[in-house]
């Protein structure tokens, strides 16, 4: 498969300005990503940024990235811009969509993303379980109701939310923020206009759900904390230093 990863990133994060660029090991968050992608080896690397600051942090790595409108809706849209002109953008088998807030994601997280969708869904993403009730509560946490087709560890997105619905509790998942496309079904979702759910919960995934497009699950058994937060970034700066 030719796969190529890109890490859609922005400054402008009302709940964390400046995001990409948070300090994590004396090193920004968005070259952390960055690494990660790379550790996956599945093919070419791109961030499509906004911002001259991330756009010269990748560069000073030996990374790519580009430059997209700050304009544009969500990371896919802006996934979308960094790669409409690129040659080869039909001649890729999937196009992942890794999370620029990700900085500890494991790369067998990219590597399964990619074997789901393999598996002939539009679109593919990750779930794990919830560590804790406080996970559940938690409203910046995005929520995967799924509905599982096969004992592989594979099944299908139903509904994506935060805010906890006590009637879902079987069905209900910690959601990874990673997506895999296919160039077509990348076309068809940016061409797509937002919908009401996508707007009110802030959830673009809400796009394709209310559309009919099919979201692949895959389960893995933990997830990298995402970091919404200055709260979220003092979590996971005690979290590496429990590993070292």
């Amino acid at each position: 498969m030719k796969t190529i990863i890109v890490i859609p990133a922005r400054m402008a994060s009302t709940r964390f300005p400046n995001k990409p660029m948070a300090m994590i090991n004396k090193k920004p968050m968005i070259a952390h990503v960055w690494e990660k992608a790379k550790e996956a080896n599945l093919g070419k690397v791109l961030v499509a940024c906004c911002e001259k600051e991330v756009f010269e942090c990748i560069q000073s790595f030996g990374g790519e990235a580009i430059l997209t409108d700050p304009e544009i809706p969500s990371g896919t849209d802006r996934i979308y811009a960094a790669l409409e002109n690129d040659e080869e953008f039909e001649l890729y088998d999937s196009i992942i969509n890794l999370q620029g807030d990700m900085p500890l994601i494991d790369t067998k997280s990219i590597l399964t993303v990619n074997k789901i969708f393999s598996q002939g869904y539009d679109i593919s993403t990750l779930v794990t379980s919830f560590s804790s009730d406080s996970e559940k509560e938690n409203k910046n946490i995005t929520k995967a109701k799924v509905k599982w087709i096969k004992k592989n560890n594979i099944g299908e997105a139903i509904d994506f939310y935060k805010i906890r619905k006590s009637n879902d509790e079987d069905l209900v998942y910690h959601h990874v923020g990673i997506y895999c496309f296919s160039p077509a079904s990348l076309k068809k979702f940016i061409n797509l206009n937002q919908t009401t759910k996508e707007k009110e919960l802030k959830l673009e995934q809400m796009r394709a759900i209310e559309n009919n497009i099919t979201i692949g699950v895959g389960y893995v058994n933990n997830v990298a904390i995402s970091v919404d937060t200055i709260e979220d970034l003092v979590q996971l700066e005690m979290q590496i230093k429990k590993n070292e």
